[in-house]
């Protein structure tokens, strides 16, 4: 019996816009389109398909039209999956089951979002009425409560984020992974505040103004980006000259109460432990979705995970949050960085609407 293994080779993302920023006169598919021209450079004729995870539209099958944006071959079909927040991390879940299970060797795969051109006014339902559909930022104000987080505690870690990625900027670490669009070179919401303290502790409330902790500077903002990985069968990779970097071992969908989203990712982690015989020491960094600072330190207190494997070059805090791309860009940050060090096994993980845990396991191949 054949044994196929899926491997991410390649991997970046586009510098991430504000909404109504830089990015915004960027439809959906013109985002995308330069990632897929450039990752799929010399082996078009090779790519079995694309699947992109797209959350606030505009509709229809953007990985398609974003195939035929970037002027690839018609013979690519192109697949978009909604799974919220997830989507770009699923995306190459199920590009790497796919080739697992024989169905191709050669996928596209990650995510897109312009938040400045959705058509849409208002988000879609995460959950009935009968149980309950909070916005991320009150479900967010849930699990600080639920978990005893204080405003103290998600301010210093959305202070640690900002240090790591303004470091990580300083090193030009991001660059090896950005996609500069027309003129803009960096992402727009990223800057250095020497008063960030200060401003972390004066921030108020947004979502519940009393006994609140959840503030504008310790949340993401709204973001415009695209982020695609090259997902590929390991033989297949070698064979066309690629060094394979990620190899796909295990993934993990759970679900919780949709009015604690942001504990999600801990249910999937331990279920993808468990089912591989490992453990939290046995994993060398985690990329886990900065939403809010609330989630992270949720999943590092539940899990018992040292901040020092956590997000190591920052995130979604700093550098934004482009919803369907954002899995896949935690992927592209472990790509990178599992190149960077003497690392064996990474796993990227995050909640989506409606209380969804997506975790996936890679080996790192020296």
């Amino acid at each position: 019996m054949t044994i196929y293994q899926a491997a991410v080779v390649k991997a970046k993302r586009t510098v991430i816009g504000k909404e109504n920023g830089a990015l915004k006169n960027f439809r959906v598919q013109e985002l995308a389109a330069p990632l897929l021209k450039q990752l799929s450079a010399g082996i078009e004729h090779e790519i079995d398909d694309i699947i992109l995870g797209n959350v606030v539209g505009p509709g229809g099958n953007v990985a398609r039209l974003s195939a035929l944006e970037a002027e690839l071959p018609f013979s690519i079909p192109g697949m978009t999956i909604d799974r919220q927040c997830g989507a770009g991390l699923e995306a190459i879940r199920m590009a790497s089951y796919l080739i697992k299970a024989g169905a191709g060797t050669c996928y596209l795969a990650g995510g897109v979002e312009s938040t400045s051109t959705s058509p849409f006014e208002k988000r879609a339902r995460f959950s009935p009425d009968k149980i309950g559909d909070p916005d991320m930022g009150i479900a967010a104000e849930n699990v600080a409560q639920q978990y005893n987080i204080s405003k103290d505690q998600q301010d210093r870690y959305a202070l640690l984020s900002h240090e790591r990625s303004w470091e990580s900027f300083e090193k030009r670490l991001f660059e090896e992974e950005t996609l500069p669009l027309s003129n803009v070179m960096h992402d727009e919401a990223f800057m250095k505040n020497r008063n960030l303290t200060k401003l972390l502790q004066k921030a108020s409330p947004v979502f519940l103004k009393k006994d609140g902790t959840v503030t504008a500077a310790n949340s993401c903002g709204i973001n415009d980006g695209a982020c695609v990985t090259l997902v590929m069968e390991e033989q297949k990779a070698r064979a066309l000259g690629f060094q394979p970097v990620l190899r796909f071992i295990d993934a993990d969908i759970s679900g919780v109460s949709p009015l604690y989203p942001a504990i999600a990712p801990v249910s999937a982690i331990k279920n993808i432990l468990k089912r591989n015989s490992l453990t939290i020491d046995d994993i060398d960094l985690f990329e886990i979705n900065e939403a809010f600072a609330v989630k992270v330190v949720a999943c590092m207190q539940e899990l018992g995970i040292s901040e020092e494997k956590v997000n190591i070059r920052g995130g979604a805090l700093t550098l934004g949050h482009p919803y369907g791309a954002s899995g896949a860009i935690l992927a592209t940050r472990l790509f990178y960085e599992s190149k960077r060090r003497d690392v064996r096994y990474v796993i990227a993980a995050l909640g989506s609407g409606g209380g969804i845990g997506t975790a996936v396991l890679f080996e790192v191949i020296k």
